[in-house]
């Protein structure tokens, strides 16, 4: 996640991560403390089932996971629809903010890597931990739930 700005959205999404043992990487600046009781609240007692890594910007991200597989941008502006992309078990799946999606500069480049969430009736996008569990539940069906080991 890039940016996240919603507690409870990203206290869901670790949720979602603790369930499938899936690694959760943060790029700050974060729009909250990780001692919020809204994010630890929507992330229940789930906390220390997280494998949590922070960065402090997208450079040190990309630095950090060297050798992961590709990376997927999901965006609400387009791209491949998210269950017609493969996922292999090292690729990142990268969100970004609440507000305004991933930065033009990470999305610049990758348009082969965009993914989208097909929509209809007027709605610009879903809630973030939503977007999220759909994609990384596509990504592991596809891997048939083999749940990574952490």
């Amino acid at each position: 996640m890039v940016e996240p700005e919603i507690p409870p959205n990203t206290g869901n999404i670790a949720r979602t991560c603790a369930a499938t043992r899936t690694r959760l990487h943060l790029v700050e600046p974060l729009g909250f403390s990780l001692s919020d009781r809204y994010l630890k609240r929507a992330g229940v007692d789930y906390w220390g089932l997280v494998d949590l890594t922070i960065h402090s910007n997208w450079e040190d991200l990309v630095q950090s996971i060297t050798g992961a597989g590709p990376f997927h941008f999901f965006t609400s502006h387009g791209g491949t629809p998210y269950h017609e992309a493969f996922y292999g078990p090292d690729d990142v799946l990268v969100f970004g903010r609440e507000s305004r999606g991933l930065p033009a500069k990470i999305l610049e480049g990758n348009q082969d890597r965009l993914r989208v969430i097909p929509m209809t009736g007027g709605v610009r996008s879903l809630n973030l931990s939503n977007a999220v569990a759909i994609s990384l539940y596509e990504a592991l069906r596809q891997q048939t739930f083999q749940f990574p080991s952490v």
